[in-house]
């Protein structure tokens, strides 16, 4: 929702939106980090939940204060005074990266939790169930921004804007808060916190030289990379999309991602509970890379209609697409996990995907620019397209590497 407010009502350039927005998985080492710590120093008796629960304090204070940083860099961006663009340019930067760091406090402990609680039978099962709940609350966040925001349809007076934006943030940040602490209280028992040896000890190095000991490793990190690249590239864009080709106003974009959540929701439990056991994790992959793609490719023709029905039902596509393949490559992560070092090995593949998400950031709207430079302004859908395109291509590179697990 923030990443259309500042390109299309805030005209923010499209580049300067996905490089503030990639700074939060720029910040993906520290999951490393994250996790070698909630290995190897308990809280309270308890090595995975009381991290949790820091980041997530971390990560929805920083939320509320992401709206005020927002619209003092478009006030800045309109003044055109130099010294207060840049000032504001690195503080909106600096707040996303301190939300990536609060994020990744969070995640990487709680995936680790996933892994000490289940075994290899389980995973399957337990991922489907949590990237369930992560897409339900993805459609219940984009139903409830559509409705809470629907009396700014038309109004880009950034007063009135930020105002409703702030209200909706705060109450966002106190219920996401209270979801979590009751969510994961009790669901790690307490042990005694182990003595560390030099030999327990993960170095960031070693983790590096973990993944460059095995082929195996190596050539998923790859996949890795391609597929998440391939799946966000569109991320800080395409609510634009719907407004700048479709005429979409801001609570009706917001319900792309409710769509896009809804078939992936359906795509996570048809992959976790049918399709992954019976076709197996890598055909399952190979599959869900084929609907991601094709989808890609309806995605632009749609834009050809501009029919705002035809958009929703190619993001319900695009969705289960990704839900299968989101299950399948994450079954493989979880695959090729050591139990021992759960935590270390979650933040290596968690590197892996953030820092892809970034670059996507980065090139999503560093290419929608360059897209602009050599297309008709009047024809939106050509820049939009000339993404879509190239990020077909890299899910296609994914495939390819994929040959090779």
């Amino acid at each position: 929702m923030l990443n259309r407010v500042m390109i299309s009502e805030l005209a923010f350039p499209a580049l300067l939106v996905g490089g503030a927005l990639a700074f939060e998985q720029l910040m993906a080492p520290a999951r490393v980090v994250f996790g070698q710590i909630s290995d190897r120093f308990p809280l309270f008796g308890r090595h995975r939940t009381p991290y949790i629960w820091l980041g997530t304090a971390g990560f929805c204070g920083l939320s509320t204060l992401s709206i005020p940083v927002v619209f003092s860099t478009a006030a800045a961006l309109t003044s055109g005074e130099r010294t207060a663009i840049t000032a504001w340019t690195l503080a909106l930067c600096g707040l996303f990266a301190l939300y990536g760091l609060a994020i990744s406090s969070a995640s990487t402990p709680y995936l680790a939790l996933v892994i000490d609680r289940t075994t290899e039978e389980e995973r399957p099962r337990a991922v489907g169930v949590i990237w369930c709940m992560l897409t339900v609350g993805i459609i219940v966040g984009a139903i409830a921004i559509s409705i809470t925001l629907r009396s700014l349809d038309g109004i880009s007076d950034p007063a009135i804007l930020q105002t409703a934006l702030q209200g909706f943030m705060n109450r966002a940040a106190l219920i996401i808060g209270a979801i979590v602490l009751l969510a994961t209280v009790g669901s790690e028992p307490s042990r005694q916190p182990k003595a560390n040896s030099a030999d327990d000890v993960v170095t960031l190095r070693q983790s590096v030289a973990l993944i460059r000991s095995s082929r195996q490793i190596l050539i998923f990190f790859a996949f890795l990379l391609c597929f998440t690249l391939g799946l966000f590239l569109q991320d800080p864009i395409l609510e634009s999309y719907g407004a700048e080709v479709f005429g979409l106003p801001i609570s009706k974009s917001a319900l792309l991602n409710a769509y896009w959540g809804m078939g992936t929701l359906i795509g996570l439990l048809i992959a976790g509970f049918w399709f992954t056991p019976r076709f197996g994790k890598l055909s399952s992959a190979r599959i869900g890379c084929w609907m991601i793609l094709s989808s890609l490719l309806l995605l632009v023709a749609a834009g050809f209609s501009q029919n705002s029905s035809t958009l929703m039902v190619v993001m319900l596509l695009f969705g289960l697409s990704a839900g299968i393949g989101t299950n399948s490559a994450l079954t493989l992560m979880l695959d090729l996990t050591l139990p021992q070092l759960a935590g270390t090995f979650v933040g290596v593949w968690g590197l892996a995907q953030a820092m892809s998400r970034a670059l996507g950031k980065v090139l999503g709207g560093g290419l929608l620019d360059l897209g602009r430079s050599f297309t008709d302004p009047a024809q939106p859908l050509q820049a939009f397209g000339f993404v879509f395109v190239l990020e077909a291509a890299m899910v296609l590179l994914g495939i390819v590497i994929l040959r090779h697990l």
